[in-house]
Parts: C-alpha cells; sequence; structure tokens
C-alpha cells in the first residue's frame, strides 16, 4: 500500500442483540453498508474510511482465542468520533442516552476543546468530541 493512499479502519466490536444495536445507531444517525452485513454481523458506518462491524457475540468469539470482554464490566477501547460543534456533540449524546445509552463520564470542557461520553446498548465507551478548528492548525 503506497504511503499517499489512506488506511481503512474496520473496528469489530460484539453485541448481543445485533437487531436492536443496528436500530440504535441508525436512529442516531449513522448508515449501514449492507455489503457487509448478514444475520451476524452488520457494517456502521462512520466515514469512508472508518467501519464499525457489529458482530454478533458468538461469531465475534470465532475471531480470538481469548474470552470476549463484558464491556459493562471492564473497558476494552474508547471509540472516539469527531463532531462538527460543541452543539453536535450535545444533540448525539443526548439522543444516545435517549435511546437506551448510558453516560460514561462527565462532559470534557476544556474551551478548545469539548467533549462528552456515552456506554451503547452492550456497554461499549463512545466519546464523541469537537475540537476548535486553530487548535488543530
Amino acid at each position: 500500500m503506497p504511503a499517499s493512499e489512506p488506511r481503512v479502519l474496520f473496528v469489530n466490536l460484539p453485541v448481543r442483540d445485533l437487531a436492536a444495536s443496528v436500530e440504535f445507531f441508525t436512529r442516531l444517525g449513522f448508515a449501514f453498508d449492507r455489503r457487509f452485513t448478514d444475520d451476524f454481523a452488520s457494517c456502521l458506518v462512520l466515514s469512508d474510511q472508518a467501519y464499525v462491524m457489529l458482530l454478533a457475540r458468538p461469531f465475534f468469539a470465532g475471531f480470538t482465542t481469548r474470552p470476549v470482554a463484558d464491556a459493562f464490566a471492564q473497558t476494552e477501547a474508547i471509540l472516539a468520533l469527531s463532531a462538527r460543534s460543541r452543539e453536535e456533540v450535545d444533540a448525539l449524546v443526548d439522543r444516545a442516552l435517549e435511546l437506551g445509552g448510558a453516560v460514561a463520564t462527565a462532559p470534557n470542557d476544556q474551551g478548545f476543546m469539548y467533549g462528552r461520553s456515552f456506554h451503547d446498548l452492550d456497554g461499549h465507551a463512545w466519546e464523541v468530541m469537537w475540537m476548535e478548528p486553530a487548535a488543530v492548525g
């Protein structure tokens, strides 16, 4: 792969109820790529370079020799997602909470950067953050 060609990221997450997880993220406004979706997996599209494969727990377990973590008891990862504005951070997290998600941590407001986090229906930690464009450049 040439260095100038961006890599594509696929994050794989185990879920207890695939249909409920798909509905949760669909109602949050995310799309799914039906080419990578069947009875055992569904491909949540974050961007044209980043995807989250929601895998039924038994199917997910087939890809590892280690026990599958219980995201309600341990944190296996924090999935950070950018937002276009502070308002978009609040809207997305508020909607996730309305749909059955849970607060993960208190809001983090550093002025130039703002973020909030939630746990999805399977306990996976998601952080939604906005950063002042001038702070990035």
